[in-house]
């Protein structure tokens, strides 16, 4: 097991959004305890997804447990703050919201082919009726773009392997482990047709969103530049 501390890869502003999703999620988990039924009103679930779409961006703030949100909020700090600083404030947070929108849409039609599959009917035992949530989704997004914008930057890890250590890794190793992990256990769920409780899926697809968010942006970059310079 491997856990991110931090990067070394100091940003150029501050990263009010980053830390703001931060608060908010936090807040929101606060909420949760004293009011777990709005686990059910907000997350997302798949059978009511369509007609109900607010669930598509209020199930990015809700959690299932401690080591949920603290795992995700984890990863948000240390990698959110570069990929908000390349975008600027308020596109960050509109491409935050479109990874994780991407990610569930992602992992909705994996659960729904996964239904037909089992031919599952009615709410017992139906993927479709189980409720998705957790900011994992958006977050796959942001690790895409790091990876992509930054791959050569330095992940400072605590690893449990036998013992405890702090080693530092590139983020392009390290992204690139835990995607395959995801692709490993999501292929598993896919064809054993025995969700775990993991939306994997939705991992991958919020990876990819953000990596080829952060590949045609750095394009676009490189032709706005020289075209300037040509000017």
């Amino acid at each position: 097991m491997a856990l991110p501390i931090r990067d070394i890869n100091p940003p150029r502003t501050y990263p009010y959004v980053t830390k703001a999703l931060v608060f908010i999620n936090i807040a929101v988990f606060i909420y949760e305890l004293v009011k777990p039924e709005i686990i059910l009103q907000y997350s997302l679930i798949p059978a009511y997804a369509w007609d109900q779409p607010y669930r598509w961006v209020t199930h990015m703030f809700l959690h299932g447990g401690l080591l949920h949100i603290v795992g995700n909020m984890i990863y948000l700090w240390v990698f959110g703050d570069n990929v908000e600083d390349h975008y600027g404030h308020l596109r960050f947070l509109l491409l935050y919201l479109m990874w994780g929108f991407v990610a569930a849409l992602v992992q909705y039609q994996i659960t729904a082919w996964q239904t037909a599959a089992m031919a599952a009917a009615g709410p017992f035992n139906n993927p479709m009726y189980t409720p998705m949530l957790g900011a994992s989704g958006a977050i796959s997004g942001v690790l895409g773009a790091y990876m992509i914008l930054y791959p050569r930057a330095t992940i400072v890890t605590l690893v449990f392997f036998f013992v405890i250590t702090i080693v530092e890794i590139p983020a392009w190793v390290y992204i690139g482990f835990w995607f395959l992990y995801q692709l490993f256990y999501g292929a598993v769920d896919l064809f054993t047709l025995q969700p775990s409780g993991v939306a994997y899926f939705a991992h991958i697809g919020g990876f990819l969103a953000g990596a080829l968010t952060a590949m045609i942006y750095r394009r676009k970059q490189k032709i706005y530049y020289w075209y300037w310079y040509q000017i």
